[in-house]
């Protein structure tokens, strides 16, 4: 993989799934605990929206007021 090119995962045994290296999915969990520290108490039932909001967050790798132009247009599509 080479990640100056923008590639993060690979295909490499021809399944059709990208692999992920492992360190990449620590790293994700890792933000999202710290992330949902605040949170105390979340319901089981609202999990998953927090989950995809902060999937979405991580996906689009812009934070502050950049983020609301991607939520609005993610939202209105």
């Amino acid at each position: 993989m080479c990640h100056s090119r923008g590639e993060y995962a690979r295909d490499e045994d021809g399944d059709g799934f990208h692999e992920v290296p492992v360190n990449t999915m620590e790293g994700f969990w890792s933000l999202l605990r710290s992330w949902l520290r605040p949170h105390r108490g979340l319901s089981q039932e609202k999990l998953p929206l927090y989950l995809g909001f902060f999937q979405f967050v991580h996906n689009a790798r812009i934070r502050g007021k950049g983020l609301l132009k991607h939520l609005l247009h993610a939202l209105l599509a």
